[in-house]
């Protein structure tokens, strides 16, 4: 009985030792000692050599994405965008490839044809411990045991995205609105699709993916992308029980009922102010505890709850582009949506719009990609001229074109609006008929093209669709 019983116990070891391997084989295969990150995709790709080409082929690695805009086929992506945020990554590589699929881009000799390169552990790490140095041009930060984290890697989770697009702008949900930390693991009033005690969807519920191609564009980076989502993917065009509301679907999008209010939990940035950096006076705060100066950004505004903007949007926009002329007497639209009330395929959305002021050639009238980190970088500098002069010649896309510093700048007022698509309310918190009409006043319903509330007045003109 005794020899029967250490055989059923060996057995069922041996067993689940079997489960264990099959269940994360990499332990099997992955050996290190690792000192950095690429030594890992060394030994992934021995497996995976056709996964890292088509990561490769993706816009996470390329940054970049051929795409339409209005009288032009342009490539665009973070890679060459101008944002007014931190502006743009050229020269300031070290600092904004911190959320690249790769390792070493820290200037423009960086080699995409190499495939030890590309980072897959930052979108499969399942130990919560990977972290990339924020200002070391997306390698790995030393403490890290890349052996554990290669031995235990897996399907990506909220965590693996969020670690890049929760943070983008430099901090927790400073760009996005829709998109933070509070993200990683929602409740209901958060988030009815990523509650973790209901639907509990992870990112590539929705951003679908094959070959590691994933779905969706940012309006931010690739206002003329093609691989959009939209709530009619798993929703029915017209979903309410009730006729009225199911009316309205032709001229309201989804997200403008069921997402009345952004950054919920976190607050995110509404404006930035770089005319003012550089100033030695006191650096001040807000109620959330964000800075609302520092002298080597200038002043902030932050908000949580926040009410989006609203405007018709046909699924295309159209976006500033490096070297473009720009009046510096009005506000500058770096991204935009199209779409009004006589273009049948648009409909009302709701948008972040971040306002900014930023420095422009005030020669020649163009936007100025300044260097603003690393050496000669205005944050150690505090020297406009000299930032303006390091971030210019280090702009690919503008020394294609002979664009070089004239020498002489001024800041100018700008816009970027982003699409908010995240944080969808419970049913009973969207928004109420009178909200928006009769005495609400959450929709500008002139600067919509609307005579006034179609409510009041139904002789008023209307949406192409609902003629």
């Amino acid at each position: 009985m005794k020899t029967l019983l250490i055989s059923l116990i060996s057995g069922g070891l041996c067993c689940f030792s079997l489960f264990a391997s099959a269940a994360n084989p990499h332990k099997d295969y992955i050996e290190g000692p690792f000192t950095q990150g690429s030594e890992v995709t060394s030994q992934c790709i021995e497996c995976h050599e056709d996964h890292a080409k088509d990561v490769m082929k993706s816009s996470h690695w390329t940054w970049e994405l051929e795409q339409q805009l209005p009288g032009r086929t342009v490539k665009r992506g973070k890679k060459n965008a101008i944002n007014n945020f931190c502006i743009a990554v050229s020269g300031n590589e070290p600092r904004c490839t911190s959320c690249h699929a790769g390792y070493g881009w820290k200037d423009d000799s960086f080699d995409f044809n190499d495939m030890t390169k590309v980072d897959c552990l930052i979108c499969h790490d399942t130990t919560g411990t990977y972290v990339k140095d924020p200002a070391g041009a997306g390698e790995v930060l030393a403490k890290v045991n890349l052996e554990r984290v290669a031995q235990n890697v897996g399907a990506p989770v909220r965590d693996n995205c969020g670690s890049c697009h929760f943070y983008g702008g430099g901090g927790d949900g400073v760009k996005h609105g829709d998109l933070d930390s509070s993200m990683s693991y929602p409740d209901k009033v958060t988030d009815v699709h990523m509650d973790t005690d209901g639907n509990d969807f992870q990112c590539q519920t929705c951003h679908t993916t094959e070959s590691h191609q994933i779905r969706g564009n940012a309006m931010g980076v690739s206002p003329g992308g093609m691989s959009d989502i939209g709530c009619e993917n798993c929703h029915e065009a017209a979903p309410h029980d009730n006729k009225r509301l199911n009316s309205h679907t032709s001229s309201i999008a989804c997200q403008t009922c069921h997402i009345p209010e952004f950054a919920k939990n976190e607050p995110t940035k509404m404006s930035w102010d770089w005319s003012t950096a550089g100033q030695d006076i006191e650096q001040t705060k807000d109620e959330y505890g964000k800075h609302t100066y520092m002298k080597k950004k200038g002043n902030f505004v932050w908000a949580k709850n926040v009410q989006p903007q609203y405007a018709w949007y046909n699924g295309k926009a159209d976006a500033y582009m490096a070297g473009d002329k720009m009046d510096p007497k009005v506000v500058t639209k770096l991204t935009y949506p199209l779409g009004d009330i006589n273009d049948e395929k648009a409909k009302i959305y709701p948008f972040k719009v971040h306002t900014g002021k930023q420095i422009y050639d005030s020669k020649q009238n163009i936007f100025i990609t300044a260097k603003v980190f690393g050496k000669g970088g205005y944050w150690k500098t505090f020297d406009w001229n000299k930032a303006a002069e390091l971030g210019m010649q280090a702009n690919q896309a503008m020394l294609d074109k002979g664009i070089k510093y004239s020498g002489e700048y001024g800041f100018a007022e700008t816009e970027m609006w982003w699409r908010i698509n995240h944080m969808v309310a419970p049913t009973e918190q969207a928004l109420k008929c009178n909200d928006c009409h009769i005495k609400g006043t959450r929709m500008d319903w002139k600067a919509l093209g609307y005579e006034g509330d179609p409510m009041k007045n139904k002789s008023i003109k209307k949406h192409a669709t609902t003629d």
